[in-house]
């Protein structure tokens, strides 16, 4: 049935089910290995590779995110090897790649899965961005809505652009990854004993109480997230002859 294709459609079909099967066996992966997954572990196991550290992590990191494994794990873990800065860059990289990968993967092929797993939530993110676009997804990865995992493969069944959905998620979810990079750059160093260890203990836990205080102040200025009843009527009828 693929011969009948054009070449260009050919790549699209075969690159759909390539990225299928790289999910499929990410997801597979990260079940067998979660209950040895730890900070110590991905430490250790970072730490042998040099000069690829970097990349690998962001590499495990886009997988993790795609096999539900907690991103906190990878972000706390980017703090205590690379530091504050490129740390926070490359769990940015990773969380972002694993997150479009779970999008895409939604939106060409496991879509039921998917479906079954976030239910009603699913309806209540499409409403949102119907009714708000870029800004909904912005407030959905301040505010946890919805487990940040799921959530990435849920909005891939919206109606959401990739470079509006890229763009955005990358850009909220900074502040949580400069807060927890900077808890494992804290950890390491109170660890080793070096460095300005109270500073960077106060930072970390000022960024913490910050990003607290981010869901209770968005919630103050916009009201609860709550999509309108999706069986309300287009025309309600008039209040005043209702009441009459």
């Amino acid at each position: 049935m693929t011969d009948a294709l054009p070449p260009t459609a050919k790549v699209r079909h075969w690159g759909r089910y390539a990225l299928l099967a790289g999910v499929a066996i990410a997801i597979v992966t990260g079940i067998m290995l979660r209950d040895e997954f730890s900070r110590e572990a991905l430490s250790g196991w970072l730490d042998g590779l040099g000069p690829w550290a970097g990349a690998v992590f962001m590499l495990a990191y886009a997988a993790g995110a795609v096999a539900f494994l907690p991103g906190l794990v990878f972000t706390i873990t980017g703090g205590a090897l690379f530091g504050p800065v490129l740390g926070t860059l490359f769990s940015l990289v990773g969380a972002t790649t694993g997150a479009t990968l779970a999008f895409l993967a939604a939106r060409h092929g496991a879509g039921d899965w998917v479906a079954q797993r976030t239910g009603k939530r699913l309806d209540r993110l499409q409403a949102g961005i119907d009714r708000e676009g870029w800004r909904f997804v912005a407030l959905v990865r301040l505010v946890p809505i919805v487990p940040f995992n799921l959530l990435n493969y849920a909005l891939g069944l919206t109606r959401l652009r990739l470079g509006t959905y890229v763009l955005t998620s990358f850009i909220a979810m900074a502040p949580g990854a400069l807060a927890y990079v900077w808890v494992g750059h804290a950890g390491r160093q109170a660890v080793a004993g070096g460095g300005n260890v109270l500073q960077s203990i106060g930072i970390a836990l000022g960024l913490i109480a910050a990003i607290a205080f981010i869901p209770r102040l968005i919630r103050s200025l916009r009201g609860p997230v709550e999509p309108a009843a999706p069986d309300a009527p287009d025309n309600p009828p008039d209040r005043e002859r209702t009441d009459r």
